[in-house]
């Protein structure tokens, strides 16, 4: 997933305080909060679902692959290409595209139309403003909190990079730096993950 499961509830928690009660009322902000994480985390997964696919498809012509000469990254590109405009998926990814969060903006403004639908069919929320209205709010916190994120994801990288011996990015070494400080550039702007 292009974020962090701990971002993501952190997030999630953050939009229902934030709509609250202004724009929204909820019963049980914790339970709220609970339902706007699994849509997300459903549309995050839905790319790395669609991945695996891929690679999956891929591996049944390996060999073809191999003997023809044909570029196993080509390959995956064109196939998931393929696959997304069949399905009529939104991309996730928004380095991809341009846009300076993990997030492209259309993904983001994508999660913000089904958490919409989703909180207009739940009991556990009324609505005071205009539903287009809470949505561009949402699009905007989502927005805001991405662009944190990205501040703090690539502080923690340039503290890995920073190491005296040089960590090869994707090594086990590196995870595990990158996520300690990932967590402590989080607390520095007093966001604590474990809450």
């Amino acid at each position: 997933m292009l974020l962090a499961r701990e971002f993501v509830a952190y997030l999630s928690r953050r939009l229902v305080e934030r709509l609250s009660p202004s724009v929204m009322e909820t019963t049980d902000p914790a339970a709220a909060a609970e339902l706007v994480d699994s849509i997300i985390v459903e549309e995050l997964s839905a790319e790395d679902q669609l991945n695996d696919e891929v690679r999956e498809i891929l591996s049944q012509y390996s060999d073809y692959m191999r003997r023809e000469g044909v570029s196993y990254q080509e390959m995956f590109r064109r196939t998931k290409n393929t696959l997304v405009s069949q399905r009529k998926i939104v991309r996730a990814a928004g380095r991809d595209t341009g846009d300076h969060t993990k997030l492209s903006r259309d993904k983001i403004t994508d999660i913000s139309h089904k958490l919409l639908s989703a909180i207009r069919k739940s009991r556990q929320f009324r609505l005071k403003k205009d539903p287009n209205e809470i949505r561009l709010q949402m699009l905007n916190i989502i927005t805001e909190l991405l662009t944190l994120e990205d501040k703090v994801d690539r502080a923690a990288r340039t503290k890995v990079r920073s190491q005296k011996k040089e960590i090869a990015e994707g090594s086990e070494e590196w995870d595990l730096l990158q996520r300690r400080y990932y967590a402590e550039e989080l607390k520095k702007l007093g966001i604590d993950l474990s809450r």
